[in-house]
């Protein structure tokens, strides 16, 4: 299978608000950027989105690595809160309905031809690639 390293972020101009999103595929010597974004979301929802996204654009089942300054993104699938959140019924730990189910479904849905992992970077710091999503996601924003 083929390697593809996917960065993505997500932002808003306030949380709601205009917001969006930003992701570079890597694939050997080839790079892709993608950006879009939403007049009324929020942050989480373009996190999510951004990684979407990149998904959409494999064609055939790769090793992908996902880097992402979202703990919420990250932590969905390496601390298993997807799983323990399909276990109750989509419930979170506060007993409360999970908020964007349907971006999280059409998320798991795109990962199953794939062998994923996802990789916390950090956010706003020296990551080149990290930055340059959050550049496209602000610029999103812009264009709106």
């Amino acid at each position: 299978m083929k390697k593809v390293i996917i960065y993505t972020d997500g932002a808003c101009s306030g949380n709601p608000g205009p917001g969006g999103w930003g992701t570079i595929l890597m694939y050997e010597d080839t790079k892709k950027e993608i950006s879009g974004g939403k007049k009324n979301t929020t942050n989480n929802v373009m996190e999510i989105t951004a990684v979407i996204e990149g998904l959409k654009l494999l064609k055939y089942p790769c090793i992908v690595e996902i880097y992402s300054d979202s703990a919420y993104v990250v932590n969905a699938f390496n601390q298993h809160w997807i799983s323990n959140w399909k276990k109750n019924g989509w419930k979170n730990s506060k007993k409360e309905d999970v908020k964007n189910r349907e971006l999280w479904e059409e998320l798991e849905s795109l990962l199953k031809p794939h062998e994923a992992s996802f990789i916390k970077v950090k956010g706003h710091s020296d990551n080149e690639f990290n930055n340059r999503c959050d550049e496209l996601a602000r610029n999103a924003i812009k264009n709106l």
